[in-house]
């Protein structure tokens, strides 16, 4: 039953949702041919599928401010600078476009969580256990859970000074261990425990803080990518266009609809970010043409990331504050920017 009243929302909720009025709501269904059709009628009135009112509100932006976007980034290739895509944005949007962040770091590599609270604060967390790790560990102990979100969720990180609205939620290396031990955890009282939705039960009452959340999903399809894609609306996949970059994207985009479908939410295409690109490289030039002329492939983004050495020093956090263009370069930092207006566009639209 648990479960049934998460997934879940009745007319009162829905109200709260959207801040607005229950009869505001009733009209809504009357007036609007799009509105979301009931998945059940209950004696207490129609019970609707959460994810389907969360997409429609967005659509519609019936609260004050839109709605939370939640996207993926995913590769299946490591070294396409996956997570520097994922940092820079997050620090851009903060920076330069004032919204609230946060990074979901599921990497068991936990880059993003070094570039954004450095080597020291992340060993901290992880010894004691205040890390992303720690909520997929309770799945196999369910009688000895230990996962507190509000002692993981680290606020105001990042060392770029004006990038003050970015939150974490770090990763661990322990994570390596932890996935393939997922797929046989407890099915808990009335099987409702889904090892899908161990990311999803926990934060979803914080997702609506944000005006963005960017996952950081590790280099495969598995199932703590498959938690990273449930809370998403979308995804972007940062590849370096080249043939080796690129080989499992057409992968990403079956699974990615094959779940999608499986499990009733809408998981769209973002677009695909071409990174360290180098405008002399014949190999890059063609494979960017490639991607942008096949038809079942995701559009590419029109911005550009071109190859940089400021990427290398990026990574490394640094114990004082810098700006977007000392942290990344000026050329650089003005591309990330770039990227990061045509993304809200995107997902505004």
């Amino acid at each position: 039953m648990a479960e049934f009243s998460e997934d879940l929302v009745g007319i009162n909720e829905i109200a709260t949702m959207a801040d607005v009025s229950r009869q505001a709501v009733a009209n809504w269904r009357v007036r609007a041919s799009d509105f979301p059709q009931p998945v059940s009628e209950l004696a207490s009135g129609p019970i609707f599928r959460r994810s389907q009112i969360r997409a429609w509100l967005k659509r519609h932006k019936r609260k004050g401010r839109p709605m939370t976007h939640v996207v993926s980034t995913i590769n299946l290739k490591g070294g396409v600078a996956k997570t520097t895509t994922t940092v820079a944005l997050a620090e851009t949007f903060s920076a330069n476009m004032g919204k609230k962040v946060l990074v979901i770091d599921l990497d068991p590599q936990t880059n993003a969580t070094l570039m954004l609270i450095g080597e020291d604060k992340w060993f901290e967390l992880n010894k004691k256990e205040q890390t992303l790790a720690r909520l997929f560990k309770d799945a196999m102990d369910p009688d000895n859970r230990k996962f507190n979100l509000e002692a993981t969720l680290q606020k105001r990180v990042s060392d770029v000074g004006a990038a003050r609205t970015v939150d974490l939620l770090p990763s661990s290396l322990d994570l390596i261990d932890v996935q393939d031990k997922l797929a046989s955890a407890p099915a808990g009282k009335f099987y409702a425990a889904n090892p899908i939705d161990l990311l999803w039960r926990a934060v979803k009452g914080k997702l609506e803080d944000y005006d963005i959340v960017i996952v950081d999903c590790p280099p495969n399809l598995g199932i703590i990518t498959l938690n990273g894609l449930r809370i998403s609306d979308g995804y972007i996949i940062p590849t370096i266009p080249d043939h080796l970059s690129t080989y499992g994207i057409p992968q990403i985009i079956t699974r990615i609809s094959d779940f999608s479908e499986a499990i009733s939410e809408t998981i769209e295409p973002v677009g695909i970010v071409a990174t360290k690109y180098q405008a002399n490289s014949t190999v890059h030039n063609n494979v960017l043409k490639q991607l942008r002329e096949d038809a079942d492939l995701p559009d590419v983004m029109d911005t550009i990331i071109r190859q940089a050495n400021a990427v290398a020093a990026a990574a490394e956090f640094q114990t004082y504050s810098r700006t977007l263009k000392q942290k990344y370069g000026s050329e650089l930092a003005n591309q990330y920017d770039d990227l990061a207006r045509e993304i809200w566009s995107a997902l505004e639209a």
